[in-house]
């Protein structure tokens, strides 16, 4: 598995925008201290040779999975051919209540993952969400593992009141206070380097 280029696509876990009206000022993993307390950033330090990497939210394409354009919800990222690709979505998600929503959930995953894994043919790893969902997860899984990658479980985290934002610091906005904190987003890069170390031949 080559590590020179990574592609890590997730939604305002993986990179928020300012946004002050929630009290959000910074241009990282929601609610990370500092960038590079981010998981994103914490995963890539963990590389013994800094991979380039393109790091992108797909919030979008989450909330209208359903009739979202694939293509166009990739085109920022087409061409960058990763070595490695990170699915991190599923928090913005409906909850699929219906066989119909599982198989339209489904059918959207595999083309996302199939358009990822057409740029470059990557490694592709993809974590649960952050807030376990058995059914969206294990479409989450189904569909990583039809495309030949790499699942990452991190639902036990939610579990633990010390992995959100909210426990290690006030926040005015409650949106902002539920996203892992920086304990939280260490655990998530901890997760996934596991995975990919075990890949690589590497001790985690």
């Amino acid at each position: 598995m080559k590590t020179d280029k990574i592609l890590i696509l997730g939604n305002s876990i993986t990179l928020h925008a300012p946004k002050p009206d929630i009290g959000w000022t910074t241009n990282w993993g929601m609610a990370a201290s500092a960038l590079e307390k981010d998981f994103a950033h914490s995963l890539l330090r963990r590389f013994p040779k800094t991979p380039e990497a393109r790091i992108g939210n797909i919030a979008d394409f989450e909330r209208g999975y359903a009739t979202s354009d694939v293509n166009a919800a990739f085109k920022p990222y087409a061409g960058f051919k990763p070595d490695i690709a990170v699915l991190a979505i599923g928090e913005n998600i409906p909850a699929p209540t219906t066989q119909t929503d599982k198989e339209n959930l489904h059918r959207a995953l595999s083309a996302l993952l199939g358009v990822i894994k057409r740029d470059g043919a990557p490694a592709i790893f993809v974590r649960s969400s952050f807030f376990a969902d058995q059914t969206k997860d294990d479409i989450l899984r189904q569909v990583c593992a039809e495309v030949g990658g790499t699942f990452v479980d991190i639902s036990p985290l939610c579990k633990d009141e010390t992995n959100y934002a909210r426990s290690e610091k006030a926040f005015e906005n409650k949106f902002v206070g539920a996203h892992p904190g920086d304990k939280g987003m260490a655990a998530i890069a901890d997760a996934i380097w596991k995975a990919m170390a075990e890949k690589l031949g590497k001790r985690p």
